[in-house]
């Protein structure tokens, strides 16, 4: 196990896990553990070993959000949020061709939802706690949550759940199709693991093809959409 600054990176066989490890402040999401996050990401998509991902997080909670406690330290928020996006780390996990499972616990606030949603399959234990309460602090979702919710959840839902910032379970989340199963909190790691360990025993190329099927596919107009899925099927028989 490698430790950084502000998480934990692991590899058992063909998974690697990154898990968030600032359980003091329930794992918020600042400048370092994005250097951090970046670094791992990296190793992951450079490493031929790897053939999936497992995101989790240590302590009490998944992640509670953004440190908000940056942004007091900062001349103003603009710049806060222009040195969080001085490293593409949304872009390396929506551009990671191999598949990926966030498995969440406890606080999922904010940038842990987002986190969660560029992961390909989201399990969480049943006394999750989910909010994006951007809007009432005078922000908007600024990791992809604008993008990445309605796509999950429909435009809609996702609405309601950004205007009024209100904290919804698991149970909800499942209801709402943000996530992919539910399980008790004791069982949440080992079966982030189970899954991961299933997703890495599929070919490489087939499994990276359908994620570039559905997350490209899917932003194309259905006539364009099929003609890709085309080519992708035709470049794996070759």
């Amino acid at each position: 196990m490698t430790s950084f600054e502000t998480l934990l990176y692991e590899k058992r066989g063909t998974v690697a896990r990154i898990s968030f490890n600032r359980p003091q402040v329930l794992n918020a999401y600042n400048v370092q553990m994005r250097d951090d996050l970046s670094q791992a990401l990296s190793a992951v998509a450079d490493d031929a070993e790897v053939r999936a991902l497992l995101v989790t997080g240590e302590g009490r909670g998944f992640c509670a959000g953004a440190d908000l406690t940056e942004f007091g330290t900062a001349p103003s928020q603009v710049i806060a949020r222009k040195v969080r996006r001085q490293r593409d780390v949304w872009g390396q996990m929506v551009n990671l061709d191999k598949p990926s499972v966030a498995a969440i616990h406890g606080f999922c606030i904010g940038s842990g939802v987002e986190i969660a949603l560029l992961c390909d399959l989201r399990i969480a234990a049943h006394e999750t706690v989910f909010a994006m309460p951007e809007v009432h602090l005078g922000m908007i979702p600024a990791a992809g949550g604008t993008q990445t919710l309605p796509r999950a959840v429909g435009p809609a839902t996702t609405m309601d759940l950004l205007l009024t910032g209100r904290r919804f379970d698991a149970d909800e989340a499942l209801a709402m199709r943000m996530l992919t199963r539910v399980t008790p909190a004791q069982r949440l790691v080992d079966e982030g693991w189970r899954l991961a360990e299933a997703l890495a025993g599929l070919e490489p190329q087939s499994a990276a093809a359908m994620e570039k099927a559905l997350n490209i596919g899917g932003d194309l107009e259905l006539v364009r959409g099929l003609e890709f899925e085309e080519r992708l099927a035709a470049g794996l028989l070759s």
